[in-house]
């Protein structure tokens, strides 16, 4: 079987809407490191979109799931409830930043995640309006569409958006937004848009994913939280991507000294397994009635499997430590190649969420074309990359916290290879 047969098959049978960045028909994988349908073998630095943070098929999350199926794989929670979906939410409960007592609802997926954030918000607060952020991405429902911000791929052609959600920049000084013009804006937006009496929630990601990866300044959010505070509104953290030891951290909020009132997770939560989930303060996911909350699959017992062996994994493997120590490496090098590579415009991020900006050098306009040549180069050395940002001029790096020594070497050496001979041709 080819590559090119499956794709000539896939364009015939799949919506277009469903984008692809490779044309790498993946046949089996192993922590960091996946073979396509041609035999052919990639190291994998995007982790299914920080997905198998503990690596593909590790084997605990395995052996966990295969114990699960061997028990049942389905009864509906809100039907007949088991006990693993009870022991998963009392360690998020614990473990979700945050001195307070806290409560948690499953579901599958990150955009179901902040669809019942937003709703639980809702019904706590009784106000409806949302602040969200330029470069946010928070999903592709409606309301997750609505709250993201950026326009494309996301909500071109899909006609007007949900009510009540506003946005504001985001800090990101590169280009030249100060935490002060964001302040700026959003007490703007206060005397020209919304009452903050209406406004239920603020939510933002402590570092943005698909906007490209920008920290946001531990200034900023402890400014978020004062006012919220000041105004009665409530602080989201959408930590989809940034969760489970990404950012050196259990959670991404750990970095900053104020806590969010709800937390949104999925991705890295489930090691390769859907599995999503919202935790927060006690009263407030109380605020829905009975039935308000919920879904057919939310907290399958598959996933909820998983997602208890992925805690034990972090724990037992010291994940944080491991993500800060493999950043540290990937940035060290990266800024070791500035001078041959004057494309490079910014290395950035915590813990093993890192990122490289390219611009057209000498000037600060974004380089997509130089960003897409590194990608395709680097995957045709045997190294898969994503891109993102508001400009596409960014690749972020998303390995697998369990990576080999040995092979994360290599991939390195195909990264320097790849931006050298782009950056000769360019």
């Amino acid at each position: 079987m080819q590559n090119s047969e499956l794709a000539t098959r896939r364009t015939d049978a799949i919506s277009r809407g469903v984008g692809v960045q490779t044309q790498v028909y993946a046949e089996r994988a192993e922590n960091a490191e996946v073979w396509d349908v041609e035999g052919r073998r990639y190291i994998d630095f995007a982790a299914g979109i920080a997905v198998v943070n503990t690596g593909h098929r590790h084997p605990k999350v395995i052996a966990a799931v295969k114990e699960q199926l061997d028990r049942f794989t389905h009864t509906c929670h809100q039907v007949l409830p088991y006990e693993n979906y009870v022991r998963l939410a009392e360690r998020l409960n614990k473990a979700v930043p945050g001195d307070f007592k806290k409560k948690t609802i499953f579901v599958t997926t990150g955009a179901e995640a902040v669809e019942n954030a937003i709703k639980i918000a809702r019904a706590a607060t009784n106000r409806s309006a949302v602040i969200a952020f330029t470069g946010a991405f928070h999903g592709r429902t409606f309301m997750g569409m609505t709250l993201t911000g950026k326009v494309m791929p996301y909500k071109a052609g899909f006609g007007a958006m949900m009510p009540d959600v506003f946005h504001v920049p985001f800090p990101v000084e590169l280009h030249g937004q100060t935490v002060e013009d964001t302040l700026a804006v959003l007490d703007k937006l206060f005397k020209a848009d919304v009452d903050p009496s209406r406004v239920a929630a603020f939510i933002v990601e402590p570092v943005q994913g698909e906007g490209g990866f920008y920290e946001a300044p531990r200034a900023f959010m402890a400014k978020l939280r004062e006012i919220a505070d000041k105004y009665g509104i409530l602080l989201i953290a959408d930590e989809v991507q940034t969760g489970f030891s990404r950012t050196g951290k259990l959670f991404a909020m750990e970095h900053h000294s104020v806590v969010a009132d709800i937390t949104t997770m999925a991705k890295g939560l489930g090691g390769g397994f859907p599995i999503a989930a919202v935790t927060g303060r006690a009263e407030l996911m109380d605020a829905p009635i009975p039935g308000g909350l919920g879904g057919t699959y939310g907290g399958s017992p598959i996933g909820i499997a998983a997602g208890n062996a992925v805690l034990d994994i972090i724990e037992e493997e010291g994940l944080n430590e491991r993500a800060t120590l493999l950043g540290n490496r990937l940035k060290q090098r990266l800024q070791g190649l500035r001078e041959a590579v004057p494309q490079i415009a910014d290395i950035r991020g915590p813990g093993f969420m890192n990122a490289v900006e390219f611009n057209i050098p000498g000037t600060k306009t974004p380089n997509p074309e130089f960003t897409n040549k590194v990608r395709e180069k680097a995957q045709e050395k045997g190294l898969i990359l994503l891109t993102c940002g508001v400009y596409g001029n960014v690749i972020r790096f998303l390995a697998p916290l369990t990576i080999q020594d040995d092979v994360f070497a290599e991939a390195l050496d195909i990264l320097e290879a790849s931006l050298l001979e782009c950056a000769k041709e360019a």
